[in-house]
C-alpha cells in the first residue's frame, strides 16, 4: 500500500476482481491547549477534500499548563483501534468523491495510475455498481467509510480496514466488525487521556543517606480521576462514551538493586483520601514509611534514577447503558536522587 503523489492523502487498496479503488484517509485536528482546568475539544471535520473522522473528543486530555503530562500506557499488548467505519451521508459522500475525483485528475504531474484508479472508483458509485451515489434514496440509508487514526496511518493495524465504502440501508448493522460503536468510542477516548506527571515528595529531600529510610508520598489533590469523552454524531448515528481513569496504585523503583522498598513489593497502594503514602513529619524517624524506600549505598559522585509510576483503573459508559473495563494503564516519570554516607566524627 503506498499514498498516491499528492498534497493530500489518498489510500490505494486492492479489491476484488482487480479493482483498484482510493479509499478515504483520516486526520484528527488537535485542538488547541485548553485552560488551567485541563478541558478542550478536538475534533474531525472536512479540510479540502480529505474525507476526516466526525469523532470529538472532551475532556482531560491535554492537561493543566502548570503541569506535565502524559500518555497513558496499556498494560500488556492491547492498543486501540487504529482504525474504524464511520457513516456518511449520500451527499457528503458524493461531494467527497466527485471532489476527489477534479482535485486528482487536474493535478499536474500526477501519475496515470492514480487517474485510472480514481476514475474506476469514481465510477463504481456513479455509474457502476451504484448509480449517482444514492442520491434518490438518501433518506433509505448512509454509505460506511474507512477512517484511520492519523498518528498511526502508517502502522500495519491502520490498514486492515480495507473495505471499499459501501451502503447500509437505514435500520441495518454495517457488515463490519469494525463499525464505530459506543465501545470503539470508548477506546479511542482511552487514547487521548493525558495523566498528570508522577514526581513523588521526598523526605529527606533532595539528599538522603545510606540506611536512613527516605519517605515518599503524592499529594492527593494531584491525583483525581480523569475522563476523556469521544462523541460522533455522522450519516443519522448519534453517539457518545466516557472513559475514566481512576489512580489506584504507586510503583517505585529506585533505580538501583542495593535498596529497600516499602512495602516490599514497592507499590504504594491509594488511600481513602485519594493521597498516597504519608508525609513525613517530626518525630517519625524510627519508623518505617508506609510508602518508601531505603538506599543501602551512596550514588557517588552521581544520582539514582527513581521512578515512580501511577497505575490507573480505566472504564467506560456510552450510550444505550453500554460500559464496562478497558485494561488498566500507567504513567510513570523519574527523578534524580542523590544518597551520600552518613559521616561519623571520632574523637
Amino acid at each position: 500500500m503506498r499514498p498516491v503523489k499528492h498534497h493530500r492523502r489518498w489510500l490505494v487498496t486492492g479489491a476484488t476482481a482487480g479493482l483498484i479503488a482510493l479509499t478515504p484517509g483520516t486526520a484528527l485536528g488537535w485542538g488547541t491547549p485548553g485552560e488551567s482546568n485541563g478541558q478542550t475539544q478536538v475534533s474531525g471535520s472536512r479540510s479540502g477534500n480529505r474525507l476526516e473522522s466526525r469523532i470529538t473528543y472532551t475532556g482531560a486530555i491535554t492537561g493543566s499548563t502548570a503541569q506535565r503530562t502524559g500518555a497513558v500506557q496499556p498494560v500488556g499488548d492491547w492498543t486501540p483501534p487504529a482504525c474504524w467505519y464511520e457513516p456518511r451521508s449520500a451527499d457528503e459522500f458524493s461531494t467527497y468523491v466527485e471532489n476527489m475525483y477534479d482535485e486528482t485528475v487536474n493535478t499536474p504531474g500526477q501519475h496515470s495510475y492514480a487517474k485510472t484508479a480514481v476514475g474506476m472508483f469514481r465510477n463504481q458509485y456513479k455509474d457502476g455498481e451504484y448509480k449517482d451515489y444514492n442520491l434518490d434514496k438518501k433518506d433509505e440509508g448512509t454509505w460506511w467509510v474507512a477512517v484511520q487514526d492519523e498518528d498511526r496511518w502508517m502502522e500495519p493495524e491502520a490498514q486492515l480496514c480495507d473495505k471499499q465504502p459501501f451502503w447500509v440501508e437505514n435500520g441495518e448493522a454495517p457488515p463490519v466488525k469494525d463499525a464505530v460503536t459506543p465501545k470503539i468510542l470508548a477506546e479511542l477516548a482511552y487514547n487521548r487521556v493525558r495523566l498528570p506527571s508522577t514526581e513523588v515528595s521526598l523526605a529527606p529531600a533532595g539528599t538522603t543517606k545510606v540506611n536512613l529510610p527516605t519517605w515518599a508520598w503524592l499529594d492527593k489533590a494531584a491525583f483525581r480521576s480523569v475522563s476523556v469523552t469521544a462523541s460522533l454524531n455522522a450519516g443519522g448515528l448519534n453517539i457518545q462514551a466516557t472513559t475514566t481513569a481512576k489512580p489506584v496504585a504507586l510503583t517505585l523503583e529506585p533505580g538501583t538493586a542495593d535498596a529497600e522498598t516499602h512495602p516490599a513489593s514497592g507499590t504504594c497502594v491509594f488511600n481513602a483520601d485519594d493521597s498516597i503514602g504519608e508525609p513525613y513529619t517530626k518525630g517519625k524517624a524510627d519508623r518505617t514509611p508506609p510508602c518508601g524506600i531505603t538506599y543501602l549505598r551512596s550514588s557517588g559522585d552521581g544520582t539514582f534514577p527513581l521512578r515512580a509510576t501511577v497505575t490507573w483503573d480505566i472504564t467506560w459508559t456510552g450510550t444505550g447503558a453500554t460500559g464496562g473495563d478497558l485494561p488498566d494503564g500507567t504513567f510513570g516519570t523519574t527523578q534524580a536522587v542523590t544518597v551520600q554516607e552518613i559521616q561519623s566524627v571520632n574523637r
